[in-house]
């Protein structure tokens, strides 16, 4: 019985020697491991995830460049369109006083202007005008000269098609043309003469209104030739165009 009974108490007291010993910390330990074991863990995996580049360089160190992006959105601000509307002002500026400085334009006759009157071999019985501008201001040359040779009673008729689209503007230095056609080749003319003066009238802005004081050019010794077919051509810009018709 004794034998039976010391069996049940040498285990009770090994069970107890055990529970003591897990309770000085075995057990503790290994149930205080895990907790650090499992913040460890924690702690671990965004190291891990940092080494792969996700954590560190894909999130925050992206959310940076990104920001880095955002900012050269200053660049954006640095819009030189902001400054445009400077240079949009400049040149308002420049346009105001270059409208400032402009001189209205005068119309072109014998006082601001030299006229030479010279027969010319082609086309045949033609002479061609010519008209400098000597002043200082730019002139208009207004429809067609108003010729009368010697103290003829009538006026030359225009060419119609001669017409420009334009009138003919002359800046300081410049000079400006007219066609006369004196007398038809064939003969068929009426009333023909030989004159050895020339007045060349100036009109004004409106037709047949006066443009201030006439020109009287030289005319060869020899006197022109002219008849009852008298033309000439509106003032033009080129020579060659004037001595077209």
């Amino acid at each position: 019985m004794r034998k039976h009974h010391a069996l049940p108490v040498a285990l009770l007291a090994a069970l107890a020697l055990t529970a003591c010993q897990d309770g000085t910390g075995t057990k503790n330990e290994g149930a205080a491991h895990p907790d650090p074991a499992s913040a460890t863990v924690t702690a671990t995996h965004p190291a891990e995830d940092g080494d792969s580049g996700k954590g560190t360089d894909g999130a925050t160190g992206t959310q940076g460049t990104s920001g880095a992006t955002g900012t050269s959105g200053a660049t954006g601000t640095s819009g030189a369109t902001g400054t445009q509307p400077a240079k949009g002002d400049k040149a308002t500026r420049r346009d105001k006083a270059a409208k400032g400085t402009t001189t209205p334009r005068v119309s072109c006759n014998g006082s601001n202007t030299t006229v030479t009157a010279q027969p010319v071999r082609r086309p045949l019985n033609h002479m061609l005008l010519t008209v400098k501008n000597t002043g200082s201001k730019t002139c208009d040359l207004t429809y067609y000269p108003v010729l009368r040779f010697d103290e003829m009673q009538w006026v030359p008729r225009p060419i119609k098609d001669s017409k420009p689209q334009a009138v003919t503007t002359l800046s300081p230095g410049e000079s400006g043309y007219a066609g006369v056609s004196l007398s038809a080749a064939d003969g068929s003319g009426e009333w023909g003469t030989t004159s050895h003066k020339l007045t060349v009238g100036f009109q004004g802005r409106t037709p047949n209104s006066d443009g201030g004081p006439s020109a009287l050019p030289t005319l060869p010794a020899k006197g022109v030739y002219y008849d009852s077919t008298l033309t000439v051509t509106y003032w033009l810009r080129d020579m060659d165009d004037a001595l077209a018709y």
